[in-house]
């Protein structure tokens, strides 16, 4: 497996979505700007919130698209295409709905699983699927209809916490990641129990 160059957050801008389900990959984004010393910033031509960071001895860009979800697409190929990126240098967070909030799982390429993000990426890549993933369970509400009204949504207290435990995890394996040991790195986030 390849090294990792970028990182990208998905989410949907805006206060009113800050807080909800679907901006868990925008979460971890923040967490590891501020914790890498870096700040998220207003970028026009990568169409989101950008910044590099220095991890585990290497340069990563980082980028929050400022689209809605499922226009998320466009922010990534501007991204790929200025720093002349593969698919394969790339990992997308993002929410998964089929894990349990306080756990997290590595993977390399798949389908969107009807995440509109992932589906909008996988587009605008020309349907290149080999881009690593780090989805961050969320739950699901029991209901294919009560879906969208879920991941908008913010989760309580208690379900925040673990998520929030499953993105320190995330945050504590991403140097192995980064550095292209992904079974380390997968052995550890996937053995984790908040």
């Amino acid at each position: 497996m390849s090294q990792l160059k970028a990182i990208i957050g998905l989410g949907n801008p805006g206060a009113e979505y800050d807080a909800t389900r679907h901006n868990a990959g925008a979460w971890l984004l923040h967490a590891l700007a501020r914790d890498a010393g870096g700040e998220l910033r207003p970028d026009r031509k990568f169409l989101g919130r950008y910044a590099r960071v220095h991890v585990a001895g290497q340069d990563l860009h980082l980028l929050e698209p400022t689209t809605f979800m499922n226009r998320s697409g466009g922010a990534v190929a501007a991204l790929m295409k200025f720093f002349k990126l593969a698919p394969d240098e790339l990992l997308v967070a993002h929410d998964e709905l089929d894990m349990p909030p306080g756990t997290a799982r590595y993977k390399q390429g798949g389908g969107h699983g009807g995440h509109n993000g992932l589906r909008d990426i996988i587009r605008a890549l020309g349907n290149d699927k080999s881009f690593h993933r780090l989805r961050i369970g969320i739950g699901h509400p029991g209901q294919a209809h009560q879906v969208t009204n879920y991941v908008l949504g913010r989760p309580g207290k208690a379900e925040r916490a673990a998520i929030d435990a499953a993105i320190d995890e995330c945050l504590a394996t991403l140097p192995q990641a980064v550095a292209g040991d992904w079974p380390r790195a997968m052995q550890r986030l996937h053995s984790f129990k908040p």
